[in-house]
């Protein structure tokens, strides 16, 4: 893993960073306790929110911003490692097969959307593919994920993840209700939260708040779909490669160019930790507390994404984004029905 130029000079490293590592902290301890206490709401939701509250009220000084950038890039990297152990990809095969063309359709349809949308209202190309990702996979951590690899201004970072959030909030208040309006079977309720709400914590609370069974089933399509991940994070890394190509060479130096020197090698780690979860490598006791960590490390990524949010900047950006992440997750949501009524799992 990449290791920061600075880290071979610890004493300058720590004299630069700990003002923003240790405010970061504070917030995202903060964030943790309210997450554990509203479930609902979850710790990296009270994470960035409680970041933004507090970069746009208290204002730290640029002596915070060291710390807090390394947060936000640093962390968020280890975060998305620690996820994987998290992931064994043996025990959700079964019904990841079954969800599989539910799920290929509505990532479809999420980045289709967001590509229509995103040119008609006119949303800068990295937010819209922000967005899209968000609603694509799995929210706040597909962000996280990508964001490495886009490299998008921090505002747009914290915008996309607020948006998401927002959305995931109301989709575990009325996707329940309208199940039961629908009146879905617990499998095909499962099979709609899992393939159509962002975060995997709002599709857990969605799920389980319809039943026990669409509960455990939403769990599982959620599971299988972040795996999804991996190849959209590689995709962009082609994409991102080639667009460097073009822009780093009128012609001459094009073959200069590397592909290793952005390629993102968390996700090597990230397979790496899935991989030895799936061996069975990983003993049963460390799993809670390789969840905590991952857990504990995402509040503290979003936690300094939002303590890089600056409210003006994304007020400037407007009203579009919002409903550019309304469109997309309507699509979502409704194509994700129609694939279902169409193969009888409703």
């Amino acid at each position: 893993m990449h290791v920061p130029r600075s880290l071979t000079h610890p004493s300058r490293w720590i004299g630069s960073h700990a003002a923003g590592l240790l405010l970061t902290a504070a917030v995202a301890a903060v964030a943790l306790v309210l997450g554990h206490w509203l479930p609902l709401v979850g710790g990296p939701v009270f994470g960035i929110v409680l970041g933004i509250v507090v970069k746009n009220t208290v204002s730290p000084g640029s002596r915070f911003d060291a710390g807090i950038r390394f947060g936000g890039k640093q962390v968020l990297q280890w975060s998305i490692i620690a996820l994987g152990f998290g992931l064994s990809l043996g025990e959700v095969l079964k019904t990841g097969m079954e969800s599989l063309a539910v799920t290929l359709v509505t990532v479809t349809v999420a980045f289709l959307s967001a590509w229509v949308l995103g040119r008609w209202l006119r949303v800068e190309g990295k937010l819209t593919v922000l967005i899209g990702v968000g609603t694509a996979i799995c929210g706040g951590s597909a962000i996280a994920a990508v964001t490495p690899i886009l490299k998008p201004d921090d505002h747009d970072t914290a915008f996309a993840i607020s948006t998401i959030f927002l959305f995931n909030l109301v989709a575990v208040l009325l996707f329940p209700l309208l199940g039961h309006l629908m009146q879905m079977s617990d499998q095909g309720f499962g099979l709609w939260a899992g393939t159509a709400i962002n975060d995997t914590s709002s599709v857990v609370a969605a799920g389980y708040a319809y039943s026990d069974l669409a509960g455990g089933y939403a769990t599982i399509v959620k599971l299988t779909r972040s795996t999804l991940i991996i190849p959209i994070c590689l995709v962009l890394t082609v994409v991102m490669a080639t667009l460097a190509k073009r822009r780093s060479a009128g012609g001459t130096d094009a073959g200069t160019f590397k592909l290793a020197a952005i390629f993102p090698w968390f996700i090597l780690w990230f397979l790496v930790a899935s991989g030895v979860r799936s061996a069975g490598w990983v003993p049963a006791a460390a799993l809670p507390v390789l969840h905590l960590l991952a857990e504990v490390l995402i509040v503290f990524a979003l936690s300094a994404i939002g303590l890089s949010a600056n409210l003006r900047r994304m007020a400037a950006t407007g009203v579009r984004p919002i409903l550019l992440g309304l469109g997309v997750w309507v699509a979502v949501a409704v194509s994700s029905l129609i694939v279902q009524y169409f193969i009888g799992q409703l």
